[in-house]
């Protein structure tokens, strides 16, 4: 006799397109990574039965059969936007190709909700034929990679300096060239006269040794503004899990303060010394978007069960970090960074928005030797600044052609990413002009 068998294959009808986040399905059946890891059971469902005469390994098919059938599984909602997750993926992929870097990643975060919109990484891979993908691009880099932030971080130093009322946005900082702390001399990315500049201008110029005068006035001593920076740092949630437990993600590295070496105590406040991964940075701005609370990034909507009733995900933890006063004074010292011609963002302004965001250009550990080797440039902001709705964070490991510095290369698709998303949700444009803050100062004022 002749008769048909029914078979099932999993079918990724986007290619690649976010399957850092999806995972893939191994030659089981089961979750290799990703969400598919994450909810395997569920997906899974229930596996039916189905009892026939066989004669000679053949089955009879004039006996008759038996069939229990098979219980399907859950399926499970995501946050992501694919448009948008479309949009990230290929500004990364562009630039992580032109730049000739290791890898790079782009998230796009819902600053009202915490959901994320997008999780772009480059390279990726396509869960339709493993036998064709890079083994190290087949999980998911952005919650995965274990990296120093630099100067994006340098906004939870000022966010420290301002909740504990250290310092104000106009406060006068005399930045020298050098600046001898601890056992090593501390420079900014150019040599430069002495700069005079207030606290804003410390941020919009990125300066380091700026931000070690400034977090230096958190104590009255080292070890106690280191005490009091940790604190901050640890509720805007570096050190701890991201809240969305995935499969791998790491937590990244943040020491206990008694820990903190001798140079540590003045490069963490600068974001050299603790370790992130690209979701635990992209919240942080988020935050600061949202007023000054945090809300637990969220990768699923919803679950919809066999009986077609949907279940919304649990709602979000959320945890006040600073005031609402100082996360609108932090939203106008970041629009200086990008609109101001002194800052170092200039390429991530968008016509008819305001834009409030910082760079990054870090010295990055080479995964293989452990040692300093490279750079991992950033660019970290939200908009509309006056009215925030979306955050976008951008990270490039490693870039080797053209220019290293965050606000060159990652300040352009924070630009490219952050249009795209602004109109795709139809976020109206900014509705009044910012009231720009001073950057420097003149001796003797």
């Amino acid at each position: 006799g002749v008769f048909q068998e029914p078979s099932s294959k999993r079918v990724y009808p986007n290619g690649n397109l976010a399957a850092g986040i999806l995972g893939y399905v191994n030659a089981a059946g089961h979750g290799g990574g990703g969400v598919e890891s994450m909810f395997d059971k569920r997906l899974s469902g229930e596996d039916g039965e189905i009892t026939y005469a066989h004669s000679g390994g053949r089955r009879v098919p004039t006996a008759g059969s038996k069939e229990t059938p098979a219980v399907p599984g859950t399926d499970i909602e995501l946050t992501i936007d694919r448009d948008i997750q479309w949009a990230a993926q290929r500004a990364i992929s562009d630039q992580v190709t032109e730049s000739e870097a290791d890898r790079g990643y782009v998230i796009v975060q819902n600053t009202r909700t915490g959901e994320v919109l997008a999780m772009a990484n480059a390279p990726g891979f396509d869960p339709n034929d493993l036998s064709q993908a890079d083994s190290t691009s087949m999980g998911n880099a952005a919650l995965q990679d274990a990296f120093e932030p630099g100067s994006t971080s340098k906004v939870m130093s000022m966010a420290a300096v301002l909740e504990e009322e250290a310092a104000v946005p106009g406060t006068h900082v005399t930045v020298p060239n050098r600046l001898h702390r601890g056992d090593r001399l501390f420079k900014d990315d150019i040599d430069h006269p002495t700069w005079y500049l207030t606290l804003n201008g410390v941020l919009a110029k990125s300066s380091n040794i700026g931000t070690i005068l400034a977090t230096g006035q958190l104590g009255k001593t080292q070890p106690q503004a280191n005490q009091v920076l940790h604190s901050y740092l640890r509720k805007f949630g570096i050190g701890s899990p991201t809240g969305l437990k995935y499969p791998g993600e790491t937590q990244g590295i943040l020491a206990d303060p008694k820990d903190w070496s001798t140079s540590q105590q003045f490069t963490i406040p600068f974001g050299q010394g603790l370790s992130v991964n690209a979701m635990q940075a992209a919240s942080v701005y988020s935050t600061i978007a949202n007023g000054g609370v945090r809300i637990e990034p969220t990768l699923v909507r919803g679950t919809e069960g066999p009986d077609g009733r949907f279940t919304p995900a649990p709602a979000p933890k959320k945890t006040r970090v600073v005031s609402e006063k100082t996360a609108k004074t932090l939203s106008t010292m970041l629009e200086s960074v990008v609109g101001d011609e002194a800052g170092t963002g200039t390429k991530a302004r968008i016509p008819g928005y305001r834009v409030a965001g910082k760079t990054g250009t870090a010295n990055r550990v080479d995964p293989e030797t452990g040692r300093y080797k490279g750079y991992t440039a950033s660019f970290a902001g939200f908009a509309p600044a006056d009215d925030p709705q979306i955050t976008v964070y951008c990270a490039i490991q490693n870039p080797t052609k053209g220019s290293y510095f965050g606000g060159q290369i990652c300040g352009p698709i924070y630009k490219e990413v952050m249009e795209f998303a602004l109109k795709s949700l139809q976020v109206p444009p900014t509705g009044k002009k910012s009231d720009p803050m001073p950057v420097e100062f003149k001796p003797g004022e």
